[in-house]
């Protein structure tokens, strides 16, 4: 069962602010101008969470490229985010939303007290552009649907 509020594509995306694997506090607000990736993740070290992470890290260049920005955020704490961020070799912040305070605003908190999987293609305008939750936290979405949705965003779609 998931909170009564979502966020919704066409309306502008909750700012928030959540220590990094580091500690250091990141705010999505720091990114205005910037498109922007929230990857919501269940688990770090769990297998479909590292195919996922290890997926955006192989293909890190066409984000780039794109002039995206990926962000993952789970439920772990800053240390277990940090110490698979350094085992998978991720360049992208994961951020720890430990009370869980914004899976609940996002619309994505399950009641077992993790993440439903899910993406939020925020736009540089601020903007929710793309959603998608999965139905099940042993599904990722593929890359190539990701990239599609970011092409739209790019051609004003």
């Amino acid at each position: 069962m998931r909170c009564c509020w979502m966020v919704t594509v066409g309306t502008r995306a909750p700012d928030f602010e959540l220590k990094d694997e580091e500690g250091k506090k990141v705010r999505l607000s720091d990114y205005n101008g910037r498109p922007v990736l929230i990857a919501f993740f269940p688990f770090a070290f769990s297998p479909v969470c590292t195919a996922e992470m290890c997926s955006f890290r192989d293909e890190l260049d066409k984000f780039s490229e794109a002039g995206v920005q990926i962000i993952g955020i789970s439920v772990d704490s800053t240390w277990g985010l940090k110490a698979w961020k350094e085992k998978l070799g991720l360049s992208f912040p994961l951020l720890s939303d430990f009370s869980k305070d914004l899976a609940r605003r996002y619309g994505v908190l399950r009641a077992e007290g993790f993440a439903d999987r899910s993406y939020f293609l925020v736009g540089a305008d601020g903007m929710v552009k793309y959603k998608q939750i999965m139905p099940n936290p042993g599904m990722k979405l593929e890359n190539e649907k990701i990239f599609s949705n970011i092409e739209k965003l790019w051609m004003g779609i």
